[in-house]
């Protein structure tokens, strides 16, 4: 994965981003992380309406989203992105427990790149981050630069 991807991570329970980092971390993968508690926070980075942190328009991104959030959901998330013509390229994997085969399916539709269900187990759930991480260290894993133009 290009080293220089930052990695958004949509999630709004602080025990879940803690082992997500630490073992993305473990496998090697030594990007930036970015932590947003809800929808409506990445999506105000995300679209530059934030008056803190703004999103690089020459940057380059992978998200990680949760579909249950406060606020806005993961779900309204992925279709602003997918809507919008800058946003689109950014591959957005979906990290979430609800592993129904309809949900699953509509995701993928909606346009994410992965679906990823979280364990309840504990153990599982980090051997899961860690083949995540795995993955995204390998040098073949292309994410996207989308440039002020929306060109990649």
């Amino acid at each position: 994965m290009n080293k220089e991807a930052v990695i958004l991570i949509a999630e709004d329970d602080p025990g879940h981003v803690k082992l997500v980092k630490r073992n993305l971390w473990r496998s090697c993968v030594e990007n930036d992380i970015l932590h947003f508690r809800d929808g409506q926070e990445l999506l105000d980075f995300l679209l530059n309406r934030d008056n803190t942190a703004k999103r690089d328009e020459r940057g380059c991104y992978l998200l990680l989203l949760d579909i249950r959030m406060p606020r806005v959901d993961g779900q309204e998330v992925l279709a602003k992105i997918k809507e919008d013509e800058e946003l689109k390229k950014i591959p957005v994997i979906i990290l979430t427990t609800t592993d129904q085969a309809s949900e699953v399916d509509r995701y993928y539709e909606m346009g994410c790149s992965f679906y990823m269900i979280k364990p309840a187990d504990y153990n599982k759930f980090m051997e899961a981050v860690e083949n995540l991480g795995a993955f995204l260290s390998l040098e073949s894993v292309r994410i996207p630069v989308i440039d002020g133009t929306g060109e990649s």
